[in-house]
């Protein structure tokens, strides 16, 4: 009988990097974790961020397969085979290119048409051992029909519309609301520093406005499907294979079912015996199948990671975020005065949690404090809401106490991208909070706090755990104290008892009052400890504007106990810095 085999599958684009882990007696192919992490195309990233990448994959796999885009060359290959090699000593490795997973998950051993369509765009073909190709030159001089170059003419065009007329489109609000910007003219500083993967996340915006009457916009998406349909039609002629089995992989396609109907129709006319579907497995399965040696069948069974994932929603369900609020049925039918003397009554819940953990705020300040000021860093790691309050409360550091940027900073994970927007399956990898942490430097001496409302974010939990290899203390903040406890602790833990919420399970409420309560706490005291405010007064504050100005004037006249424009002049002379100016008295 055959020994188990834990076998690797990684695929990376420029977007993204899909892997999965297949595990089983032969050729039982159980999928027992799989997961998304930041793209990898291997033109585009260094050494040292290919190994962080792969430091946070499953390290026990006895066969690795590791298909990267921009990986053509042999030199290609045998860099990336090196750094493989690292990270999975004892391992099996499979290396290549994202065409060669691509084809194997399309077709595994057979012939066929790949169409690919994402952030870029190309067509690979395989009849016996000749392989064509058409597309895939790059956003630069090809990529023609991917969501870089749907995208980019989307934004020439609402240019365009505005140099004429003076219009702003449907589509260029939409842009604008996409990427946050206030302005059509704010489009130019980021297109300055936007990379290929930015502009191409613009791509949804495209289709819907072709969906919702923009005929320019709608000309575009068929061009696109267009020109895929002809390069296709190219590879098969010369490939001599006019019945080829077509299949179509990438997010425009599976995203957008539309994109895949305009291809089929368009090649229905140029090359119609050929056959086509959409293929809407990950590349990661087919580079594991690669690094399998090839064989065995290509069906996969869910195992062990969606039994922990019922597992896990189950323990979500259990939480007290989660639970129905008693007070707050029928909130439809009661009038305005009842629904703000509810929200007001609610909120009294928070002051009472706070009070609830006084001790472990106490001994959280403690570790935090003692940690800066030994010359380490805080850093708030969370998803959605606790995300983004952490990186509220990171970024407001600097100009109210005139700290470096550095000293306290936000992990948001998807990044900045969802400050704004909800960006769907960010919070469910742990390997992507490990990698965040890792790429961020995170080391010892150091805090990282993770916030979760409900306790068990699996991005959040990867994060504390990594911190925790490097050394670094690591503090949990939640909402749930009925959470099962993980068996090796952090080194502080809050959970606050807020409750059950007005709308349930909508944490940006009595849960998110409690967390930003208790994040300007943890930093608030922390800067105190640090000498950064003398009686209550912000002597090291950032002043850039009137309003900081007249407030910085005012504390100089207080506590030296001078005249307004006495204040205003030496503090002008001491360049606007209030600790400068109080120590020359």
């Amino acid at each position: 009988m055959e020994s188990p085999k834990r076998i690797l599958g990684i695929e990376g684009g420029g977007t993204k990097t899909e892997w999965v882990l297949l595990a089983g007696e032969a050729y039982e192919n159980k999928v027992s974790g799989q997961g998304t992490l930041p793209g990898s195309n291997l033109r585009l990233v260094t050494d040292d961020t290919l190994a962080r990448l792969f430091s946070v994959l499953p390290t026990d796999a006895t066969h690795v397969g590791v298909f990267l885009a921009g990986c053509a060359t042999e030199e290609d290959r045998t860099r990336l085979r090196g750094l493989a090699e690292k990270a999975w000593p004892r391992a099996v490795l499979a290396i290549g290119s994202d065409r060669d997973s691509g084809l194997a998950t399309a077709f595994g051993a057979e012939d066929g048409i790949a169409v690919i369509a994402g952030t870029g765009a190309a067509v690979h073909g395989r009849r016996g051992a000749r392989v064509e190709k058409a597309g895939g030159w790059g956003q630069l001089l090809g990529d023609r029909g991917g969501g870089y170059d749907l995208a980019m003419q989307g934004l020439r065009l609402v240019l365009t519309h505005y140099d004429l007329n003076q219009r702003i489109t449907p589509l260029a609000e939409e842009i604008l609301r996409t990427l946050a910007l206030n302005r059509l003219q704010d489009l130019v500083g980021w297109a300055m520093q936007a990379d290929k993967m930015s502009v191409a996340r613009l791509a949804p915006a495209i289709f819907h406005a072709a969906k919702h009457g923009e005929p320019e916009m709608l000309a575009t998406v068929q061009a696109g499907a267009g020109v895929l349909a002809e390069f296709t039609r190219a590879v098969a002629q010369r490939l001599a294979f006019p019945a080829a089995p077509v299949r179509l992989i990438g997010g425009l396609f599976t995203h957008h079912e539309e994109y895949a109907a305009l291809f089929k129709y368009r090649l229905s006319i140029l090359l119609p015996d050929a056959t086509v579907s959409v293929c809407g497995e990950s590349g990661a399965l087919g580079a594991a199948w690669l690094a399998g040696q090839g064989s065995g069948d290509r069906s996969w069974e869910i195992g062990d990671r969606e039994n922990a994932s019922a597992a896990d929603a189950a323990a979500l369900a259990k939480a007290a975020t989660e639970q129905a609020n008693p007070r707050s049925v029928n909130l439809e039918e009661r009038t305005t005065t009842e629904l703000v003397d509810l929200f007001t009554t609610e909120e009294e819940c928070v002051a009472r949690a706070l009070a609830a953990c006084r001790a472990e705020l106490i001994a959280a300040v403690d570790l935090v404090s003692t940690a800066l000021q030994a010359g380490g860093r805080l850093f708030y790691v969370g998803a959605g809401t606790s995300g983004r309050l952490g990186v509220l409360d990171a970024s407001e550091i600097p100009p109210t106490f005139g700290a470096p940027p550095e000293l306290v900073q936000g992990i948001m994970a998807g990044g900045a991208a969802a400050l704004h927007r909800s960006i769907e399956g960010v919070e469910d990898q742990p390997e992507a909070g490990a990698l965040a942490v890792a790429e961020r430097g995170v080391r010892a001496g150091d805090v990282l706090c993770g916030i979760a409302a409900s306790g068990r974010t699996p991005f959040v939990l990867g994060a504390l755990a990594r911190a925790r290899e490097t050394g670094a203390r690591t503090l949990l903040l939640t909402c749930n104290p009925t959470r099962v406890r993980a068996a090796q602790p952090w080194d502080a833990e809050i959970d606050l008892p807020v409750g059950p919420e007005i709308i349930t399970g909508s944490t940006r409420l009595k849960a998110g009052t409690a967390t930003k309560v208790t994040l300007n706490l943890l930093s608030t005291c922390a800067m105190i400890r640090l000498g950064r405010v003398r009686g209550n007064a912000m002597v090291d504050l950032h002043i850039s504007n009137a309003k900081l100005r007249d407030r910085g004037v005012r504390l100089v006249s207080a506590t030296l106990d001078i005249g307004y424009e006495e204040a205003r002049a030496r503090l002008e002379r001491a360049g606007w810095n209030v600790r400068a100016c109080l120590a020359a008295r």
